[in-house]
């Protein structure tokens, strides 16, 4: 089905242009007779047969992300996850997705952060500092959960609990990691640091999936990297103050431009590592403390407790190299749990005789 506003070629079946947003077919029903977020529920069911690369290969992956993309994309990927909005198991691909969306957040937060610092640095408006840090200590930690996001091909959670989960998960694993350091004062290292912190982390992505029946390895990642976001974020911000209390505006903004380009590498992979792990522990079945001694699961955890040990370990003239290093590490590990995610997903698709719906329980 051509598009006449475009000429893009669509799959049968569609109500709008999947590049231009066109809208083909005015039908009324009783199911959509009132509102056009029934059309936008049948377009979302459509997209994961549709849209998902053919071929699983990771060079595919970032395909996506310097192509031009309609305002109705992005409006569509943030609907998923609701009852009327998550696909069936049969509806899912296992095949790699293809994020884009992540990039133009990423540009978004620049631009707003050059907005501010404009305001800061030429017009001397302390009235802007505070947005300044912020926007600086969110713009990299949060481009990088939206990729984790548009990675998590179930499309079983919604952008709102993820929003929640980066503040509320965020505050309680800072706070849980301050409780351990209370406990470990006297013994403060970059091995403590790196458990103690890890190990707050893993306490609050694991308060988050035990309940809510998130079945999937991606599921894991996702909330594991809003977890991580939401302290990357949060720290970065009150190193970033105290940057700024000393006196020195250059020390503020290397904080923050060193913190940023470190994130992806940083809290958010480690806590999705760590989530991932534990969804691929748990599966389908209820939560009982002996998950937490798995293999899979503690190899998975030792390994980002060391990684964030060596990342805290001040050897000189190795940054920031060594962190540089770790952060490649972290991703590798990342993209082999996707992997192991897509699988779990054919697997799933393959032992599902009846379609049944994949969606958060509550």
């Amino acid at each position: 089905m051509n598009c006449p506003q475009c000429v893009y070629s669509n799959p049968e079946g569609v109500k709008f242009c999947l590049n231009c947003g066109e809208k083909f077919v005015k039908k009324n029903t009783e199911e959509d007779d009132n509102s056009l977020f029934y059309e936008f529920a049948h377009y979302v069911d459509m997209v994961p047969r549709f849209e998902r690369s053919v071929e699983p290969k990771f060079q595919n992956v970032f395909s996506r992300v310097f192509r031009n993309h309609s305002e109705l994309e992005a409006e569509r990927l943030f609907i998923v996850g609701t009852a009327l909005t998550t696909p069936k198991i049969t509806e899912v691909t296992d095949t790699w997705p293809k994020p884009w969306l992540f990039a133009r957040v990423f540009i978004f937060a620049v631009i707003a952060f050059v907005g501010l610092f404009i305001g800061v640095a030429y017009f001397r408006n302390v009235n802007f500092i505070p947005g300044l840090i912020i926007v600086g200590a969110f713009a990299v930690p949060l481009t990088t959960l939206i990729f984790f996001w548009e990675m998590n091909a179930p499309q079983n959670i919604a952008f709102y609990r993820i929003i929640y989960v980066v503040f509320i998960g965020g505050i309680l694993s800072m706070l849980v990691a301050l409780v351990f350091f209370d406990i470990l004062r006297h013994t403060i290292n970059p091995i403590t640091i790196g458990i103690a912190e890890e190990l707050a982390k893993a306490i609050t992505v694991i308060s988050f999936v035990r309940y809510r029946k998130y079945r999937f390895i991606l599921n894991g990642l996702l909330i594991g990297a809003a977890v991580g976001a939401g302290f990357a974020a949060f720290e970065t911000a009150g190193y970033a103050l105290r940057a700024m209390l000393s006196g020195d505006a250059k020390n503020l903004y290397i904080t923050m431009l060193w913190r940023g380009i470190l994130a992806p590498g940083g809290h958010v992979a480690w806590a999705a590592l760590t989530g991932a792990a534990f969804c691929r522990v748990q599966g389908d079945q209820p939560f009982t403390f002996s998950m937490l001694v798995k293999f899979k699961f503690l190899r998975v955890f030792f390994l980002v407790v060391l990684m964030h040990a060596l990342w805290d370990t001040p050897i000189t003239g190795m940054f920031p190299f060594g962190q540089i290093f770790l952060m490649v590490s972290s991703w590798v590990v990342v993209f082999l749990l996707i992997r192991a995610g897509l699988k779990e997903i054919g697997n799933k698709k393959m032992n599902s005789k009846t379609p049944y719906p994949i969606m958060e329980k509550t």
